[in-house]
């Protein structure tokens, strides 16, 4: 198990290395995030005891079930899935200090609120539905200046760029289109000078589609697959809105 989840990241890793290469761009520029949904503590320990530093769950109950086991092995935890409000104590309880899933203006001001009691504040990734589909969390792109606009009034909150999940797609091109938009949209929220609002980070790109995210400008890939085996479900089935309703 060691063996193979070693030679995967080093896989992937040089699978990084070549991407930034062919995109004239500095491998220092993109964080490697390991989506760890349904992988156990004890092979999350053996990546983050070689050298990886950032996980990511996407679901609160795996957040919870393996923190005892993770939370002496140096690392930091980011929440990639959809969170409803009633799970926000439990983001903070166990210590993620990035939600990348901001996708609507109710999450955020409850979360300000319980930010504030507890004398806190939280980096937090705007989700945008870069591909449309119906079955995909995330503010559709058009709204996703005013919600960046109203979610910068909060002091607690420190946006620090965009996320989005792309097609799932063979075809790179339409994938590559999803991308784009968020690049595009990163670089308008820019122009507009919002206080309180970074656009450094672009949260984007997966197994499958890592080196298209980077040549469209991605700072944070999220790998899971690729590096700890296939999960029984496929990744569509985590990211998808109607799975997701009764389950967190």
């Amino acid at each position: 198990m060691k063996e193979d989840i070693l030679n995967n990241l080093s896989i992937i890793n040089n699978r990084i290395i070549k991407a930034c290469e062919k995109a004239g761009r500095s491998a220092q520029e993109v964080k490697l995030l390991l989506a760890t949904k349904t992988v156990s503590a004890n092979r999350i320990k053996i990546a983050l005891e070689n050298g990886q530093t950032l996980i990511a769950e996407n679901k609160v109950q795996e957040l919870k079930e393996k923190f005892e086991d993770l939370k002496d092995t140096p690392h930091t935890n980011h929440f990639i899935g959809h969170l409803q409000t009633n799970k926000i104590k439990d983001i903070l309880k166990y210590n993620v200090s990035c939600l990348q899933s901001l996708d609507r203006l109710e999450l955020a001001e409850k979360l300000h609120q319980r930010l504030l009691a507890e004398n806190k504040t939280m980096d937090v990734l705007i989700q945008v539905n870069t591909s449309n589909e119906d079955s995909k969390f995330g503010i559709a792109p058009e709204q996703a200046i005013e919600l960046t606009k109203k979610v910068s009034e909060f002091s607690t909150l420190k946006i620090k760029g965009l996320m989005t999940i792309g097609l799932f797609s063979a075809e790179a091109e339409k994938v590559r289109l999803c991308f784009k938009i968020l690049k595009e949209l990163q670089q308008k929220i820019i122009l507009e000078k919002i206080p309180n609002v970074e656009m450094k980070e672009l949260s984007m790109g997966m197994s499958g589609d890592l080196e298209t995210a980077i040549e469209e400008g991605a700072t944070i890939v999220r790998v899971g697959t690729a590096i700890f085996g296939a999960r029984i479900y496929p990744d569509s089935y985590y990211w998808n809105e109607e799975n997701n309703k009764e389950k967190l």
